[in-house]
């Protein structure tokens, strides 16, 4: 169980970063979808004049690193639980409890006081200050309950793949 909760930590750490490089260098046109509506409006004329740059190519190779980060995080639980002797319950229940207080933390750390509370995002996207969006907490509900519902359904997979090596 220890393992389990310094995994789900440092998926939180991962998420952290991933979220400040993206709004740092926004490597990605696509991430300004994850933002309010109005605040992509504001975002469009920066995205559309866009060039790649250094700067973008390094939060590409960063947040494909993070990304990969994740991953880690799920074989090193894997391989520890093969280690462990763990049967399928024991895996579903690792990777479920990772997949969960990631989510929590995405939801109320990130979506609630980071979007809603400080003014991180407008401090690296000053053209978007203002924006009614940055206060409207839940706006992703659809979004975030997909990301729920498949909570279950990866660490399902997951448990499956590793209790069969």
């Amino acid at each position: 169980m220890g393992l389990t909760l310094i995994l789900s930590l440092a998926g939180c750490a991962l998420l952290i970063l991933t979220i400040w490089i993206a709004t740092v260098t926004m490597p990605f046109r696509a991430l300004a979808g994850f933002f309010p509506q109005d605040v992509q409006e504001r975002l469009k004329p920066r995205l559309d004049a866009q060039k790649m740059t250094g700067k973008r190519i390094a939060g590409m190779v960063l947040t494909v690193l993070l990304l990969l980060g994740y991953v880690l995080l799920f074989v090193t639980g894997g391989i520890d639980g093969l280690h462990h002797g763990f049967r399928f319950g024991q895996f579903f229940l690792r990777f479920f409890i990772m997949t969960a207080v990631i989510k929590l933390f995405d939801i109320v750390c990130l979506d609630y006081i980071l979007l809603t509370k400080t003014q991180f995002f407008q401090h690296y996207l000053p053209e978007t200050a203002g924006c009614a969006g940055w206060k409207q907490f839940g706006y992703n509900r659809k979004q975030q309950l997909r990301q729920c519902i498949s909570l279950p359904v990866f660490s399902l997979i997951g448990a499956l793949i590793f209790s069969r090596l």
